[in-house]
């Protein structure tokens, strides 16, 4: 029994002298490894709002919403929660410019609240000019034209916003009268387009 007693005593006196085997963690930070799933970061430049992230989310980790400031604008709002991220980066594939939305090698995300686990990011909204409501985001339109470049004349919505970011075009004062065939030059949403296309073609309903 003194043989396995005397390789212990080697081993513990080995250990003392050498030190731990394990990373001295977390005196010193632990090696990343590059293609660690650590957490979401939005990158505002490259993301357009258009919210695929937060419908593929399978965790319900990243809320939309649309809110209205007090300065009367319409923003959409999406908030990563990273204490319910689960780091599968359906986001990062899922995203529209591939750009938006990528996983960063931070792992360390403890906090001492809920809300410092959160990230925000906000795009203006364009609003529908008979209705007032929500289209989409002015940067995803703002993608789409220039995706579709010249073929984005087919979408008066798409073509008008582009030409507004350009200084070519000012939104004309409206009062309250019914819907005319002037209305198609407008920025509309899909149901007041579809109600301007068809009080054009068909007269009043």
């Amino acid at each position: 029994m003194k043989w396995p007693k005397l390789r212990e005593l080697k081993e513990a006196v080995t250990s003392f002298v050498r030190g731990p085997y394990t990373h001295p963690f977390p005196a010193q930070p632990t090696p990343v490894p590059a293609n660690i799933r650590g957490k979401p970061v939005y990158h505002p430049e490259k993301c357009i709002g258009c919210g695929a992230c937060s419908e593929v989310c399978p965790a319900r980790a990243i809320e939309l919403l649309e809110v209205e400031t007090p300065d009367g604008r319409l923003v959409r709002r999406l908030v990563l929660h990273t204490d319910n991220c689960i780091f599968c980066a359906e986001c990062v594939r899922c995203c529209t410019t591939k750009e938006g939305i990528s996983l960063s090698s931070e792992y360390e995300l403890s906090a001492l609240s809920r809300d410092g686990m959160r990230e925000v990011v906000e795009k203006e909204m364009v609003r529908c000019e008979l209705c007032h409501r929500g289209i989409a985001p002015r940067d995803h339109l703002l993608w789409i034209a220039g995706r579709l470049r010249g073929l984005a004349a087919a979408n008066q919505t798409v073509f008008l916003v582009e030409m507004e970011e350009l200084g070519l075009r000012e939104t004309a004062p409206r009062d309250d009268r019914a819907m005319n065939r002037a209305d198609i030059q407008r920025v509309l949403c899909a149901k007041c387009r579809r109600g301007v296309t068809l009080q054009d073609a068909w007269g009043p309903f």
